[in-house]
């Protein structure tokens, strides 16, 4: 009996998929488990795989194709098996087009920046114009593409300050993206030797027209949709706070001194003092539930992680029991894993609380936006030396500011500021996280 294959709800909050890649060519055998194809979700790419034995009998769905969850993408049956039916039904449904379900109404305004009040209200949805149906997105290579190889940001920059070209080498990204990988592996085999004059020369005009319409991507359109469930509907406010490393920098300057595998950054130490006075400030560590305000006993700390289509949040469980050695381990691996699209949806869910850090962009201060449900954010900015006064002379200390975004339904002022001072007295004394 023939099976279908069907996009699947491949993380908790999934409901369309982008088809980067069939593994499996239309005619080949396939068991039960093999990977079909990969697909990009909200969070990553994640592996689709067969649920029957049999051989690939036709494909529904082309590579770079976005499909909600539930829609055919293909059928494995035996060889000599009839799927007209199932064909036939599959290749119907998309005869209808149905707007994305993230499409703004023509009519609403456009969404505002984070901090900036929305004046107005949009149009209901059932009464706006309907958006005219885009042409169907398909894979875009160099070729097709007016000779422009698709490439993320990071990845450009590297090739450009490196003289590569771009057009000459392989994306091992979603969709044949050209990412840094792509880039640190050409370095390697020798191609990065610019030309003379190279970084001199002007640059060609990327493409002839005047602007370029780049495709969501799925996490994208998340990360849109969540913004505006969050920035709106929150009642937010912001508490910054200053605080002297100087400790925290002889600490970790002492700690180097005994083994590479005593090093740890800044943020690794930030995050294991978070955590502990997360412990101590339930009423912090909490959610939002509509009727209900949920406070956490166990510390599970979102770790914000910017990647070349976003901003992704991996998850530290129980940071609060963990050893410092362990937590700067485990965010390098969390990051990693993030930056590759390989982390899986039980790694990026869960979190009590969230951190993002700026600070090695040089971003002095900054706010964040609260991921609901969770009641709160700390947004981390960069380490500085700034002149204070001791015992009547000026000297030099290494400060750091930090401003907490708040969830008023939450957390009060008094509460949120209860955390700050817990926060900076372990950082201004760090020996206290050791125990």
């Amino acid at each position: 009996m023939a099976t279908k294959v069907v996009m699947e709800a491949l993380s908790p909050t999934m409901e369309e998929g982008r088809l980067v890649k069939w593994n499996k060519a239309e005619g080949e055998k396939v068991a039960k488990g093999d990977v079909l194809a990969e697909v990009e979700t909200d969070k990553a790419v994640m592996e689709l795989v067969a649920r029957g034995d049999g051989v690939l009998r036709k494909r529904l769905a082309a590579e770079g194709e976005t499909r909600p969850v539930g829609d055919l993408l293909a059928v494995i049956g035996a060889a000599d098996e009839n799927i007209d039916a199932l064909v036939g039904a599959g290749a119907a449904a998309p005869a209808a087009p149905k707007p994305a379900p993230t499409a703004p109404p023509m009519a609403a305004p456009a969404p505002a920046a984070p901090g900036v009040p929305r004046i107005g209200n949009a149009a209901p949805p059932s009464k706006a114009p309907p958006m005219p149906e885009p042409p169907t997105e398909q894979p875009r290579h160099a070729a097709e593409d007016g000779g422009r190889q698709r490439s993320s940001p990071l990845a450009r920059r590297l090739a450009s300050d490196s003289g590569l070209e771009l057009g000459q080498l392989q994306g091992s990204g979603p969709g044949g993206r050209i990412i840094k990988r792509d880039i640190e592996a050409a370095m390697q085999r020798g191609g990065a030797a610019p030309a003379a004059g190279a970084r001199l020369a002007p640059r060609a005009a990327a493409s002839a027209a005047d602007y370029d319409d780049i495709p969501l991507s799925q996490i994208r359109k998340t990360i849109a949709k969540r913004l505006a469930e969050s920035i709106g509907p929150i009642p937010t406010f912001y508490l910054t706070a200053e605080f002297d490393l100087t400790r925290v920098a002889e600490m970790r300057a002492a700690m180097a001194e005994q083994g590479d595998e005593y090093k740890v950054s800044f943020n690794d130490i930030v995050l294991k003092a978070t955590a502990t006075a997360l412990a101590m400030h339930p009423e912090v560590n909490a959610h939002w539930l509509g009727d209900r305000i949920r406070q956490f006993n166990r510390v599970h700390l979102g770790m914000a992680v910017a990647i070349p289509d976003g901003l992704i949040t991996p998850v530290i469980f129980d940071a609060d029991r963990k050893r410092l050695s362990e937590i700067a381990s485990e965010s390098r691996q969390l990051a990693a894993r993030a930056r590759d699209r390989k982390l899986t949806p039980e790694e990026y869910t869960g979190s009590t609380f969230s951190v993002s850090n700026l600070g090695m962009f040089g971003i002095d201060q900054f706010t964040a936006i609260i991921n609901p449900p969770e009641a709160g954010i700390l947004a981390i900015g960069a380490i500085a030396d700034v002149p204070v006064i001791v015992n009547g002379a000026v000297s030099t200390a290494k400060h750091l500011r930090v401003t907490m975004s708040c969830d008023h339904r939450v957390i009060d002022g008094a509460t949120g500021a209860k955390f700050l001072q817990t926060l900076r007295r372990l950082l201004e004394n760090p020996l206290m996280l050791v125990f």
